[in-house]
């Protein structure tokens, strides 16, 4: 008994979820909804669709994306400590040498991507050019 009473409740509650809505302008111009038609010839149903909603677990991860993408930028532009300074002068002749290599390979790819290839042969140059272009970058720019 109990059973059959908590089904009706609960389609009983249901009903007026899925009633329509109506709309109509009265005369002095202005627009009603309603979900029971008015006693009018004029109106229209309205058919509502499903909100669009978007979890936020994924707002939660995007913002945490943008946060790391930010401090990653700002330690890379954060200006050098007074320690780096007092390394070994060598530091700077290392450095300098390093970045001269990734130039040289960077020109060396260059000239073989201009000397023609197939597009696998490209692919993979330029596969490889990024990569060195990406520690030229990191090791010679930035820091």
């Amino acid at each position: 008994m109990r059973r059959i009473a908590v089904t009706l409740l609960c389609i009983w509650v249901a009903v007026p979820a899925h009633a329509e809505i109506y709309r109509w302008t009265d005369a002095r111009g202005s627009i009603h909804f309603s979900d029971t038609p008015p006693n009018l010839e004029e109106h229209s149903a309205i058919t509502v669709r499903k909100p669009v909603t978007v979890p936020l677990s994924e707002n939660v991860r995007q913002s945490e994306k943008v946060r790391q993408s930010r401090q990653s930028v700002e330690r890379m532009l954060r200006p050098k400590s007074k320690q780096r300074y007092a390394k070994a002068t060598n530091t700077g002749q290392v450095k300098a040498s390093k970045c001269g290599k990734y130039r040289a390979q960077l020109d060396r790819i260059q000239v073989q991507l201009r000397a023609g290839y197939s597009n696998d042969r490209g692919n993979s140059l330029r596969e490889k050019r990024r990569k060195v272009s990406q520690l030229y970058s990191n090791h010679c720019v930035l820091d």
